[in-house]
């Protein structure tokens, strides 16, 4: 039971980080790996290690959840009618084994980005898409949260993309609302980032790099 509860609440508080948003201003907005790093800190169990390290002569953020689960997150209101593309490069050490994501006992990714936004006034009156680097989906698979349908996860590697290898991500985030939501979005009020194992005890280090939200399409340069 306690694990059903730890899990619930990590899944509640990513649909729910958009409380005392602030409102952005530019038009394109970037976050380097020190932005990434000074981001606030959720803890579910334990903390994952969030460090700055370098990689191919650049600074990245890395990841390491050794049977922890903590988030990286900012409270923030995007337009997306300024900057509709969320665009980042992350890449993976390991994949889990043993685990079905769509169960509540599998709620474990290497890496994994979301994007939420405010439905209401109350703290659950939230919807969030999640980015995930799945262990054993396939690329473009998506599920309901197993413990809410506030949250839908959206495999954007799975279980046969290359390991150690930088991969950039470019998404229309109101494109991905209407397709996992059916809803209209004009703007989102929070993004954050984690790697975890907490649910099965697993073990993986990311990296995370040039995340930031766009008007263009482009995708991220990512380090060799």
């Amino acid at each position: 039971m306690r694990m059903k509860i730890r899990l619930t609440n990590k899944v509640v508080w990513a649909c729910s980080l958009t409380l005392g948003i602030q409102t952005a201003l530019a038009s394109d907005i970037e976050f380097s790996a020190r932005d990434m790093a000074a981001w606030s800190t959720r803890a579910f169990e334990g903390e994952t290690r969030y460090s700055i390290v370098q990689d191919d002569g650049v600074e990245v953020l890395q990841a390491n959840a050794q049977g922890q689960a903590s988030a990286k997150y900012l409270e923030r209101e995007i337009d997306l009618r300024k900057t509709p593309y969320l665009h980042w490069c992350w890449k993976v050490d390991t994949r889990y084994s043993g685990l079905d994501e769509r169960t509540q006992a599998g709620d474990d990714y290497p890496a994994r980005f979301y994007v939420a936004r405010k439905t209401g006034f109350l703290p659950w009156q939230v919807q969030s898409v999640n980015y995930v680097w799945s262990s054993n989906q396939s690329v473009g698979a998506s599920w309901e949260n197993a413990f809410t349908d506030r949250a839908m996860l959206l495999a954007l590697q799975g279980e046969q993309s290359p390991l150690g290898e930088w991969r950039a991500e470019v998404r229309d985030v109101g494109g991905d609302f209407e397709a996992l939501f059916g809803e209209s979005v004009t703007s989102i009020d929070g993004v954050a980032l984690m790697s975890d194992g907490d649910s099965a005890g697993g073990n993986a280090t990311a990296w995370y790099y040039a995340a930031g939200f766009s008007d263009s399409p482009a995708p991220p340069d990512c380090p060799n």
